[in-house]
């Protein structure tokens, strides 16, 4: 099912959507901008993203504009505490292998179980700490799109979200 159509003066959870979608593919910079709020930042990254697609250049993210996006991206799930699964399980050994980067020496290692407990929240409130994110340890749009490599891979792509 394609997302509701949303331009300039639209909020809400489809808008994040469209702009979790620039930031994986590097339109939007940083995931800071996905605040559900379509402002002139949003417009001009849709207006760039539908100019190097080949689509018309409204900035209106409609069918067209949605199918574009989507292309080969999903939107990926929420996570917190209490969450379980491989996806889950994928989210550990990321935080686990990229420790060095996502937090401060010392903190336990995650034991790579799918559950998401109290010490997986942790790490996540570090990497969003260190990302310049809300804290909240809640793994939504703005934190599945921190980069993670220098590639500029993020977080949701090495996780298999």
């Amino acid at each position: 099912m394609t997302p509701p159509t949303v331009a300039v003066g639209s909020s809400g959870q489809a808008v994040e959507e469209a702009q979790y979608l620039l930031v994986r593919r590097l339109i939007l910079e940083d995931p800071s901008q996905i605040d559900g709020a379509f402002g002139p930042v949003t417009d001009q990254a849709v207006r760039d993203f539908q100019r190097s697609s080949g689509l018309v250049v409204d900035g209106i993210v409609g069918p067209n504009t949605w199918a574009a996006l989507l292309s080969g991206i999903d939107i990926p799930p929420t996570l917190s505490q209490g969450s379980t699964g491989t996806l889950v399980a994928s989210l550990q050994q990321e935080l686990n292998e990229g420790r060095g980067q996502f937090a401060p020496a010392g903190d336990p290692s995650l034991v790579v179980d799918g559950i998401y407990g109290p010490i997986t929240a942790s790490v996540v409130e570090s990497v969003q700490g260190e990302a310049g994110l809300a804290v909240d340890g809640v793994v939504g749009l703005q934190t599945w799109a921190i980069r993670v490599h220098a590639a500029n891979e993020m977080l949701a792509g090495v996780c298999g979200a």
